[in-house]
């Protein structure tokens, strides 16, 4: 007997929450604790965050790839095939990196893990691809919420873990990681995606420049690198400045877990805000968000000056990239979503990775208060995108669509 519509719905959208909490897991344990490896392994101090950034530079890579690879043979295959070589391969690559004490077979690994995040940031879109079109802001919004339960497995991994195998200090997490993985490609052999969400043969497809010049598109790929840049910044290096506070690793892991919690428990009710509110104001909101974190980090170096700090970044993170997604996925038809979806993450993580590897490097020459003051050009950039949209958006002539054909 065939599943019904809406059982078939939600049990997707349960695979893709759990799959995105396995996969968060291994990303926050890279986020909270390869900057501290890295920093044992290496020589120089500059190239702590060097692999995070490989981590950054292997989604960068991989993203557009991914997206395209999905259009051609499904959103089922191409998870499972980035899990399997990107989680199961780079958690054990990175082990193996600690292992031998191989700084450079360290990155290599995190670079796998890179591939694994290229593939599992279509979760969200998958979201879209599930559900129904009245419920598909909240689709993502839950998928992302399944960082809830990393927020506190992620830095527990990291720091409890951490003496799993003896011999190997450290390496323990990232053995995690893989069976982890493992784990997802079980959970992710029984997505079913229905043929509406699947590319249809002959859809008529625009170019990327008739697309990019959307409003709505360029505010959506800026909300989204702006907050995700500033984000992974100032995460990567918060380990490092806290260690170099005198904070224990518990310390640091307790951060962490607060700033995971603050990313992702938002997702329960973002959706519902964006269809209260608009999108606008939450884009708004989350550059205003950013901006406090920046401003309570100058304030002082105690704990509780990095818990608010980093809880209002990771807040501020979340309402500009479900917001983002959200605008995103009314901008292109089936027959667009590869590239679109691609281009995005690209440009995306192309700046991240930037970040990620800017991070040890301005930290050590700036200080953790320099470093959070120069978010903030960047967060009054998102404002006055958003605020130039919201005034061209009202200015529109009654009854024009905004999207996907605005120019």
């Amino acid at each position: 007997m065939p599943m019904k519509p809406v059982r078939r719905e939600k049990r997707n959208v349960a695979i893709l929450v759990t799959s995105q909490a396995l996969f968060i897991i291994a990303m926050v344990t890279v986020m909270t604790l390869s900057g501290v490896v890295g920093q044992q392994l290496s020589t120089d101090p500059g190239l702590a965050t060097l692999p995070i950034a490989m981590m950054m530079l292997g989604t960068v890579v991989s993203t557009l790839p991914a997206s395209l690879y999905m259009k051609r043979v499904g959103r089922r295959r191409g998870f499972i095939t980035g899990a399997s070589l990107g989680g199961v391969g780079g958690g054990l690559v990175s082990f193996a990196g600690i292992a031998t004490g191989s700084f450079w077979l360290f990155c290599a690994g995190n670079l796998l893990l890179g591939l694994y995040q290229g593939f599992a940031m279509y979760y969200r879109f998958a979201a879209v691809d599930v559900a129904s079109p009245a419920f598909r802001s909240r689709a993502i919004s839950f998928v992302l919420a399944g960082g809830v339960v990393a927020a506190f497995l992620g830095p527990w991994n990291a720091s409890a873990a951490k003496e799993l195998i003896a011999g190997v200090p450290s390496g323990g997490p990232y053995l995690v990681i893989a069976t982890l993985a493992l784990l997802a490609i079980g959970m992710l052999s029984q997505l079913r995606v229905p043929p509406s969400g699947e590319p249809l043969p002959g859809e008529r497809s625009r170019s990327m420049a008739a697309i990019a010049v959307q409003r709505s598109f360029r505010v959506a790929v800026l909300a989204g690198a702006v907050g995700y840049t500033v984000m992974t910044l100032v995460m990567t290096a918060t380990p490092l400045a806290m260690r170099a506070q005198g904070f224990e690793m518990g310390q640091v892991a307790f951060i962490m877990q607060w700033h995971v919690l603050g990313m992702f428990a938002p997702s329960f009710i973002t959706g519902s805000l964006i269809a209260r509110f608009g999108v606008d104001r939450i884009l708004l909101t989350g550059a205003a968000l950013l901006a406090g974190s920046a401003a309570v980090a100058v304030m002082g170096l105690s704990i509780a000056h990095f818990w608010i700090s980093l809880v209002l970044l990771g807040i501020g993170w979340n309402f500009l990239f479900v917001g983002g997604s959200a605008l995103l996925s009314s901008v292109h038809n089936e027959a667009e979503r590869g590239k679109v979806q691609g281009i995005n993450d690209l440009v995306i993580f192309s700046l991240v990775a930037i970040g990620a590897l800017l991070a040890g490097q301005l930290l050590h020459r700036l200080g953790w208060e320099a470093l959070n003051l120069a978010m903030l050009p960047l967060a009054l950039l998102v404002t006055l995108a958003t605020l130039w949209f919201r005034w061209s958006t009202a200015r529109q002539p009654a009854g024009t669509s905004s999207s996907p054909t605005e120019s």
